[in-house]
């Protein structure tokens, strides 16, 4: 036994420590699968008094910790690759305090998106946040990314539901930011550092949320649409005409694979190469059904129904909530990239020509949240290729695929983070002056380099 974990052992508990080889595997990585886990340790805090106790041990001992929410990440941000010492907030699970005046709920970082979600419909409240790993990642993890999901279009990101943060930095010094006020311009904004930080300036403790008023019941419809033109048209027409609660897309490919692993039946019977879901409030549904029928007679649209109950609504959600999971056995290599709205048709068929060339014997997945200018592309790994030479390809893409991305203003990484994945390719979207003011940032929450190393830059 180290020096080291005999210190450890003064405060913590003996079930708050782990070794075990399957523990160590299970809480070093993350659903992206491309990075092998090799941490230490996995450490099972459940208070704040144990991060501070854990961070002055760290310092102390000059050990690195990487902390790990749900682990439901893309971009390897919770991957601990080099004996880094993993802490798990899976036991700082509890919703601490709800404000019935102020609309707001106090929890841990270990808390489940959906457990916030729920608590919110007894209160019959709503929490807007919604993807499909929310029964799974842990709302720490959606603050330290800046969870976006499907309703970004008409919720905005997780940023704008956040009324405070307490976190511990590399120091061990605890602070409580943000003091849950709706106005504030006291000083320098620190709660919006943190968020999406990815876990590389500090370790959130306790987050306060701010929730809102139960939306009114929705409809749902899909669309089989002819081409990428008639796709942008077709949002135009309702983005101006209706508060849409949500606009994604997806391609006839997309659809092929969640058919495979789903039972229901695909309800349009005009087949196109793209597909779009968008979804408003029922009590718009005569005039979405307006708007639909002028889609049709202009040819935006060449199939299409509505969902008539809420099972059908969710049946047809299904059809893009479920894309990655028919996807993941396939290994893919995603990229997650967003532009502006008003630049996305010429984007897209730029993208869509670039991507035909470089990845001719490649199966390339796309969807995306159109609404907000997100895409999601999936390059599937061919059965009897190597993991590195397919690896290697996706990586020699990268360059022509982000620089299309540099051309139109647009980021990398739109709401999965940075981590490993992206780091090579950061300076596609940020400056060198940008970077070097990040770094410096870095070095003044973390002095030591303790927390996530490695991650979005050296």
């Amino acid at each position: 036994m180290s020096i080291e974990t005999e210190h450890l052992k003064k405060i913590l508990t003996k079930d708050q420590i782990s070794t075990q080889t399957d523990i160590l595997k299970k809480y070093g990585g993350d659903w992206l699968g491309l990075y092998e886990p090799a941490p230490s340790l996995v450490l099972f805090p459940k208070s704040r008094q144990n991060i501070e106790d854990i961070v002055k041990w760290a310092l102390e001992f000059n050990i690195s910790l990487v902390p790990s929410g749900g682990r439901t990440g893309l971009s390897g941000a919770a991957v601990a690759q080099n004996k880094e010492v993993i802490i798990s907030f899976e036991r700082m699970n509890q919703i601490l305090k709800f404000n019935e005046i102020e609309q707001s709920l106090k929890v841990q970082p270990g808390v489940i998106t959906q457990s916030v979600q729920e608590f919110a419909q007894e209160k019959a409240l709503y929490f807007p946040l919604s993807f499909a790993s929310e029964g799974s990642s842990q709302i720490g993890g959606n603050v330290a990314t800046n969870a976006g999901g499907v309703h970004v279009i008409r919720y905005g990101s997780l940023r704008k539901w956040i009324l405070g943060l307490e976190v511990v930095t590399g120091e061990g010094h605890t602070l409580s930011l943000g003091r849950s006020l709706i106005k504030n311009v006291a000083g320098y904004d620190l709660m919006n550092l943190f968020i999406g930080s990815e876990g590389t300036l500090g370790l959130i403790t306790e987050i306060t949320l701010q929730l809102t008023k139960k939306p009114e019941p929705s409809c749902v419809f899909l669309f089989s649409v002819p081409d990428l033109s008639a796709l942008m048209k077709l949002y135009h027409s309702f983005k101006s005409q209706l508060p849409l609660i949500a606009f994604e897309m997806f391609t006839a490919e997309a659809i092929e694979y969640v058919q495979n692993n789903s039972s229901f039946s695909f309800p349009l019977k005009e087949k196109s190469s793209y597909y779009v879901l968008a979804e408003c409030e029922q009590n718009r549904q005569e005039q979405a059904l307006s708007l639909f029928e002028s889609a049709l007679e202009n040819e935006y649209i060449v199939d299409g129904v509505i969902s008539e109950s809420s099972r059908q609504a969710e049946e047809l959600w299904s059809f893009r909530e479920n894309i990655s999971e028919s996807l993941s056995p396939y290994s893919p290599y995603k990229n997650d990239i967003s532009v502006r709205i008003s630049l996305l048709p010429e984007f897209l068929s730029e993208m869509d020509q670039t991507l035909k060339k470089e990845y001719p014997d490649f199966t390339v997945v796309w969807f995306g949240h159109v609404g907000d200018g997100n895409l999601h592309i999936n390059i599937l790994k061919p059965e009897n290729m190597e993991k590195e030479i397919f690896l290697q390809k996706c990586k020699t893409v990268n360059d022509i695929l982000f620089s299309i991305v540099n051309k139109y203003g647009g980021s990398i990484s739109a709401e999965h983070g940075v981590g490993l994945l992206k780091k090579p390719y950061l300076h596609y979207s940020c400056s060198e002056e940008e970077l070097k003011y990040m770094k410096a940032i870095k070095k003044i929450f973390d002095p030591k380099g303790l927390f996530n190393p490695g991650k979005i830059f050296e």
